[in-house]
């Protein structure tokens, strides 16, 4: 029972973490935290070449003790001291050990302080070679977001939606231009019978024109004259009338 609580618990609280990880964020952090490490570690390294510097001293001074405990005993067996010759020849053995536990911690302190510089410098590279990964795998985070946008998008674009909008759009303009059509044909259409109502009216007047010259060229009507241009008959019609019994009158007097 408590392992599977356990499981429900990882997959529920394990989905809300890995959706709330952001890799950009962690591997910034990553590098920051990398970097922050360069100081301590500069310091440690620092510390161990101190101590190698150190007890390179102590050995320089533990010989230079030696030396002078040395030129100290010769003098007092010299002057016949011999007693103050051996008081400085146990003094000089306890600086003798001392010195040779100084070189012995030297030597430890140089290789430790070898070890430190290479450690130091493997970290660095270290630190380079990660900050150059981490920035690649920024950027190709940052690709992926991007590529997973326009996934989205693409997804989110219905192309069947849209072609049926410009069905509709298309059909309705072509409503709208055949309305147009229709509406400029009956207008041309009622131009066209008001302008053959015109030719007709003009017809009948220069029929009713012709039908008065014919009725005073042939005397049913009495003469009255003639009216000037523009009032009455039309002088085409008339000219055209009497021009007309004029040749008629000629054809009679050929035929007598």
């Amino acid at each position: 029972m408590w392992n599977r609580l356990r499981r429900l618990f990882r997959s529920i609280f394990g989905g809300i973490i890995d959706k709330a990880e952001d890799p950009d964020l962690i591997l910034q952090q990553l590098i920051r935290d990398m970097n922050d490490q360069v100081p301590r570690m500069r310091e440690n390294v620092a510390q161990v070449m101190a101590t190698e510097k150190r007890l390179a001293r102590e050995i320089e001074a533990n010989s230079a003790k030696l030396t002078d405990y040395d030129n100290k005993i010769k003098a007092a067996i010299r002057t016949g001291h011999d007693d103050i010759a051996t008081a400085l020849i146990g003094e000089m053995s306890t600086a003798q050990r001392a010195l040779d536990t100084s070189k012995q911690n030297y030597e430890q302190a140089k290789v430790a302080s070898v070890k430190a510089r290479e450690f130091l410098d493997n970290y660095m590279m270290q630190v380079r070679r990660k900050s150059a990964e981490a920035m690649q795998l920024i950027a190709a985070n940052r690709q992926a977001k991007m590529q997973e946008r326009l996934a989205q998008t693409m997804a989110s674009f219905q192309l069947g939606d849209d072609s049926q909008t410009f069905d509709d759009m298309r059909e309705k303009i072509a409503g709208r231009v055949a309305a147009a059509e229709a509406k400029a044909e009956l207008a041309s259409s009622s131009l066209d019978s008001r302008m053959q109502g015109i030719e007709k009216e003009l017809a009948n007047i220069e029929a009713q024109d012709t039908l008065l010259a014919y009725k005073k060229q042939m005397g049913l009507l009495p003469e009255s004259p003639m009216p000037a241009l523009g009032e009455g008959a039309p002088a085409v019609n008339a000219e055209r009338t009497i021009g007309a019994a004029d040749s008629a009158q000629q054809d009679r007097k050929l035929t007598e």
